[in-house]
């Protein structure tokens, strides 16, 4: 059997009560009866584009991690997330969502470091701490919020541009950075008993009836980096490229094959092999990061198994 017919490329169901259908770069959310569905794919994006080929499993893989830290997080704060019907589907509330991505560092890691290396030392309206270098700890997490882009790529902005702009009324954006840093401290914490690090991550707001819901996923291998611990402290006192365990090994990959999401760079195929490696890494990844063994649904009709199991949901 090829791998495409056990993976989940794009979905085009039709329920009944259905009013909404749109395609995210990894999800396919549907409104039913009022409720959001979200479907998980095999997609796989980087430097924002979609690759060719989507990856057994990784839908499940992700569900299930955001499903997890969800469920580990409602102390916190209130989320979106009602069931898991299918292991890659959630059915949730249906918020409007806040234009803006709460990004939080608390690692001098990618974006960041990037910024520094060009000689800034202000990121989003938050001074950086002189002497720094990759991957350093910052002396307390900085939260460095993003415009979320229908298309193209998120903008960097600030605290104080985000409430004189009137994107988000400042008694709501002191209660989305209070959550941030509270699921972010909870995030950190969970990670150290893994034997890992959260290096950076963003989270997702929404509101219904005036109360403000934590959406989308949250804690997974695709939206947060993560270093390991074991080996860090050494790593960076020599200098070394620190360990992630993330989906950088696919960039890296697509790196060495020439491409970087630029123009006029073809995809490169990827071979079968390739496919497997990556699925089996994210199988690792959920293993990692939750300390459950990874169960594979069956995949040997995955669309079909999908669709079947909303339509019983909803009945």
């Amino acid at each position: 059997m090829s791998l495409e017919n056990i993976a989940i490329g794009n979905t085009k169901y039709q329920f009944e009560n259905q009013t909404k259908f749109y395609r995210g770069k990894v999800r396919d959310v549907y409104t039913i009866d009022g409720q959001l569905v979200m479907v998980a794919s095999d997609r796989i994006s980087a430097f924002d584009h979609i690759l060719p080929r989507p990856i057994p499993y990784k839908g499940q893989v992700l569900n299930q991690i955001a499903a997890y830290f969800l469920n580990a997080t409602r102390d916190i704060a209130p989320n979106w997330l009602v069931d898991t019907p299918d292991p890659n589907v959630a059915v949730g509330i249906a918020c409007e969502p806040y234009r803006i991505e709460m990004v939080i560092r608390g690692y001098m890691a990618g974006h960041a470091a990037r910024t520094y290396k060009a000689g800034e030392r202000m990121l989003c309206g938050v001074p950086l701490p002189q002497g720094m270098k990759e991957n350093d700890k910052f002396p307390n997490p900085i939260i460095t919020p993003a415009t979320k882009a229908e298309e193209g790529h998120d903008e960097d902005i600030s605290r104080a541009d985000i409430i004189a702009q009137g994107i988000i009324p400042e008694d709501e954006y002191i209660q989305l950075e209070k959550y941030t840093r509270a699921l972010f401290q909870r995030g950190t914490e969970m990670a150290a008993e893994r034997g890992l690090i959260l290096v950076d991550t963003k989270y997702e707001f929404g509101k219904k009836d005036g109360k403000i819901y934590l959406i989308d996923e949250i804690h997974t291998p695709d939206s947060s980096r993560y270093f390991y611990k074991e080996g860090y402290e050494e790593r960076q006192a020599k200098g070394e490229k620190q360990k992630q365990l993330s989906k950088e090994f696919v960039r890296e990959w697509l790196m060495a094959n020439g491409f970087q999401g630029l123009e006029e760079q073809l995809m490169p195929e990827m071979p079968d092999s390739f496919v497997e490696q990556i699925t089996d890494r994210y199988i690792e990844l959920y293993e990692y990061i939750t300390g459950k063994t990874f169960e594979k649904g069956d995949n040997t009709k995955v669309a079909d198994r999908v669709e079947q199991n909303i339509k019983k949901y909803f009945s």
